[in-house]
């Protein structure tokens, strides 16, 4: 794993395990604000074939809103990616950036709590997707 996230092994299709993330972020406060399928547009611009490939931009509104007032600029590390990806031996993985890791560029004790804070439900998030 990167020191940048880190992630699971989530059992099902592709499809399924898209499915199960969303609901699983939403049950820690997370919405899905963006979602970028990153085999489809490699494949439209560039004729490049890709296995699935996806990242979910994910938001936790009440988390985010504490860091732009701690931060205004915080905005240009937001949303918390989340890559859902096939892997060569067709399993599926999903992985989270790290806030800790992310949210540390940003000097201050506010940020630093909440990156923490949202580490915390991202890890939960994780840990649902293995049960």
């Amino acid at each position: 794993m990167s020191n940048y996230g880190f992630g699971v092994t989530v059992p099902g299709s592709f499809d399924d395990v898209i499915e199960k993330t969303t609901e699983a972020l939403k049950s820690e406060g997370f919405g899905v604000l963006t979602t970028i399928d990153v085999k489809a547009t490699l494949k439209k611009k560039i004729d490049v074939d890709r296995r699935p490939y996806t990242i979910l931009g994910a938001c936790n509104p009440v988390l985010a809103n504490r860091a732009i007032e701690a931060e205004p600029d915080i905005g240009l590390l937001l949303p918390c990616n989340v890559l859902v990806r096939e892997e060569d031996d067709g399993s599926v993985s999903v992985l989270f950036m790290d806030p800790d890791a992310v949210l540390g560029l940003v000097q201050g004790e506010a940020i630093e709590s909440l990156a923490s804070e949202v580490r915390g439900k991202l890890q939960k998030v994780a840990e649902k997707l293995q049960a």
